[in-house]
């Protein structure tokens, strides 16, 4: 379920962090929730809990047994910096990332302003890895633009905006320090129209910033097809890639045995 993704901006999906709780007008129609509620109560299935929150240490080591390098989303199904995630399980999660620059990590949040504060503090020796982009979310003009001014000042080497799904005018936005900017309408049953304007003025403010520029989907009930086309081309637009060459397998299980000791000692303090 983890090494493939559908999702048309990555490759993979990573989740040593399973379930969420709401934070904004973003979050009314979350796919991950409605996924993970089909099988609460499903005896062994990943998502028995349905969309409680749970951490999820097996998975942690993931990315280091994978035989292929990838771009990576982290925690697809949660947000790794929700306030009930410790520092300590977070440091161990970007211990992995740190330790396989093979692979690009995307890691996306809500919390805008708990992932500043760790990446100028406990996770600043991770903060400005080129292979991993720390992105936020941004649906509106309340929620989502304090969002952005958190990541500006949150030190990175790549910062990014999922802006979706996008539910108004945002207006014109302070691009400066943003790398990459994703553009998606809402999809599914009780999915909210997002307007053309709003997608071309986004898509604007991005070519006049040399900010790469990839818009996901239009979205709505039947998303397939409504397609992803804008101005009857496709967007896919990314930054440039800064992973390291893929070692040999040797090399890998070197590292591999490394981080379980560095992870093991850094699950033992949470």
């Amino acid at each position: 379920m983890s090494e493939k993704s559908s999702i048309e901006w990555t490759d993979a999906t990573w989740n040593p962090v399973r379930g969420c709780t709401k934070v904004s007008p973003g979050c009314a129609h979350c796919y991950a929730e409605t996924f993970a509620e089909r099988f609460r109560g499903v005896p062994g299935h990943p998502y028995e809990h349905g969309f409680d929150l749970r951490l999820v240490p097996d998975k942690i080591l993931e990315p280091l047994r994978w035989p292929t390098p990838k771009m990576v989303f982290v925690n697809s199904m949660s947000d790794l910096f929700h306030e009930d995630v410790s520092a300590q399980y977070i440091a161990a999660v970007a211990e992995v990332m740190k330790q396989s620059p093979w692979h690009v990590y995307q890691v996306l949040t809500k919390r805008s302003a708990r992932m500043r504060k760790m990446l100028t503090s406990d996770l600043r020796d991770v903060a400005l890895s080129s292979h991993i982009w720390w992105g936020t979310s941004v649906e509106n003009r309340k929620h989502g633009l304090p969002r952005i001014d958190d990541l500006r000042n949150t030190p990175a080497a790549v910062r990014f905006l999922s802006v979706e799904p996008l539910l108004e005018d945002l207006g014109k936005i302070n691009l400066e320090g943003i790398k990459w900017v994703i553009v998606g309408g809402e999809s599914g049953p009780g999915a909210r129209p997002m307007n053309p304007d709003w997608v071309n003025s986004l898509m604007e403010q991005c070519s006049r910033n040399d900010v790469p520029f990839f818009f996901k989907q239009w979205g709505g009930v039947r998303k397939k097809q409504a397609g992803r086309e804008l101005n009857g081309r496709t967007f896919d637009e990314f930054p440039q890639l800064g992973r390291s060459e893929f070692p040999p397998k040797t090399k890998r299980m070197q590292i591999l045995r490394s981080a379980e000791s560095d992870v093991a000692n850094l699950l033992r303090q949470d």
